[in-house]
Formats: C-alpha cells, structure tokens, sequence
C-alpha cells in the first residue's frame, strides 16, 4: 500500500498573544470551559492550552481535515476537537457534555497553509486543481461550480463577495471560456480574470476579489459566520469573553454590527413611567477593537487586514422585586 505524505505549510497565527490574552484566563477563569471555532495549524489551542488549569476544556472546531490531523496529535485529556464547523456550536457542545462556556475566539478566513499548498486552490500564484473547498470531503469544488452556474449568479458571487467592480465582465469571461474548454486550474482562472480586470489598484492582483469571492461562496463563509455568531452568543456564559479575528471587511462589518445590536440597546422615552428594571439593558460590553502591530505586519505581511473585536456578556439584571 501507498503511502501519500501530507506536505507541511509553516503558519504563522495572526494575534496571538493578543488574542489569547483577550480571554482573560488568569484566576478562576483558568479551570473554565473555552472554545477555538477554527483550529487552522493549532497556534491558537496550544496557547491557550498552556495557560489553562488541570481541570479545564478546550473544544475547538475546523473542517479542514488537515487540520483535523493536525489536532488529533494533540495528547492532552483537557482538548476536544470537532471536525465540523464552529456554525454547529450548541448541538456541538451539548454533544460533549458543555452547556455553557467562558471563553469563545473565532479566527476566521484561511490559514497559510491552505494558501501556500498549491493543490487546495485557495491561492492564483501557484497551479493546481481548481478546488478551495476547506472540507475536502464534501460539497461541490470551485471547478464544479464555475462549470454549471449561471451568469447571473456568478456576477452576484464575484460582486458581493468579492466587492469586485468587474464581476459582470468576469462572469461573461468565465461562461464564455467555458464553452470552449473546462475551468479546472487555478492558474485557467486568474488568467480569464486578468483579461477582463482593465484596471487594478498598484500591488494588487486581478484575480484577488474573484478568487476571495468564489472562496468565501463555496465554504458558506458568511453564512457559518451569521449563525456561528448567534450559535457562539447562546453558548457563551454570563462574564465570558468573545473575540474574533477578521480578514476582510464583509466578515469584520457582520462581527461589528452584531456586537453592536447586542452592546447598544435604544431606550425608551425618558418621560413615560418606566421603572429602571424594566428598561432594556445591553447584553455585552465592548471591550477592544486590536489590530496587529507594524511589527507582526512586517514579520508577516498577511496579517495586514486583521481586525479582532472583544466583547464580554453582561450578567442578566435581577429584579429586585422578584428577588
């Protein structure tokens, strides 16, 4: 039997002291319950790992079976890890016995090693098959889908996600290259890309919003995140800490709004007779917005785009009355 040898990608974790330093886990907090929604190579866990009590939890989640692999040589009795995404949080916790947690980080996007291994088809700069699929074992792949969709659709994909002003000349490029001869590289697709982008900001690729765009569609991105969101919210402790790390501003304004739909509440008019316990109260505190410092840009220019946002969830207000 043959062998196949998975290659190994250096990453480099974008924030991570500041990340893990964001879930406070000094103290009491040190024995709780936390959760990694997105694994990647492990930078994240083995950190936090190292700073937890004997009888603390980390669950963590990815699909990436890579990343699954890399997990699972983790030997430590205090680490769970999910193959699944951090979307299926509850029912994922509930299923290891966890109702509640202290502590949740999110760092979402892809990780080096996806972008860097040529045969994943994250990344233009290196050929090989036209995939991007983070769960290799399921769903349809970027060449399936470029293969069947429809124009329409694919200039909704490339526009909304890819916050690409040529999406329409893109997707009549791709259908019509189609006709001719299957889309299955990388390489196939950024050169279709190039030939329809006329103009371009200085340093950047043409094919880098089509590729972002196709990426985050594929994976259901978005949506994992719009769930993940109220899944890790409901699953989050009363005085537990949130944080997320961002990569572009489509996931980073999702984080920021639901944040704020949580953390600022409107208030009823002052005039009407409204007892202060009965007035809506915020659910979470808005503790930082961080970004990585032009050291860790310099040391690794991917990290430029990052954003975290840290929140903590409020106690709920008892009523003195009912008290």
């Amino acid at each position: 039997m043959t062998t196949t040898t998975v290659p190994e990608f250096q990453h480099r974790t974008v924030l991570l002291d500041e990340a893990v330093d964001a879930l406070a886990l000094a103290g009491a907090r040190a024995d709780g319950v936390f959760v990694d929604g997105t694994f990647g190579r492990g930078g994240h866990s083995r950190l936090i790992l190292s700073k937890l009590g004997a009888k603390a939890r980390l669950v963590a989640f990815d699909k990436d079976p890579q990343a699954i692999a890399t997990a699972e040589q983790i030997n430590d009795p205090r680490f769970t890890i999910v193959h699944d995404s951090f979307a299926t949080m509850r029912e994922s916790l509930a299923a290891n016995g966890v109702d509640q947690v202290d502590g949740i980080l999110l760092d979402l996007g892809i990780s080096s090693p996806q972008v860097d291994d040529a045969a994943r088809g994250f990344s233009f700069r290196n050929d090989g098959p036209l995939d991007m699929r983070m769960d290799t074992t399921r769903g349809m792949s970027a060449a399936e889908w470029l293969a069947t969709e429809n124009e329409q659709t694919l200039e909704k994909v490339i526009k909304e996600y890819g916050e690409e002003r040529f999406a329409f000349q893109i997707a009549k490029a791709i259908v019509a290259r189609r006709a001719v001869e299957p889309i299955s590289t990388t390489r196939q697709l950024a050169g279709i890309v190039a030939g329809a982008v006329k103009t371009r900001e200085k340093g950047k690729d043409p094919a880098t919003r089509t590729f972002q765009a196709i990426r985050i569609f594929i994976n259901k991105e978005l949506e994992d995140l719009e769930v993940g969101l109220t899944q890790a919210y409901a699953s989050l402790a009363p005085g537990g800490i949130i944080a997320i790390i961002s990569f572009h501003s489509l996931e980073d304004r999702m984080v920021k709004r639901f944040f704020a739909s949580k953390a600022n509440v409107e208030q009823p008019d002052r005039r009407l007779p409204i007892r202060a316990v009965d007035l809506p109260q915020p659910e979470l505190k808005l503790l930082a917005k961080i970004k990585p410092s032009d050291a860790e840009v310099d040391a690794n220019p991917r990290a430029r785009s990052a954003v975290m946002r840290v929140a903590r969830r409020l106690p709920i207000p008892v009523d003195a009355e009912a008290a």
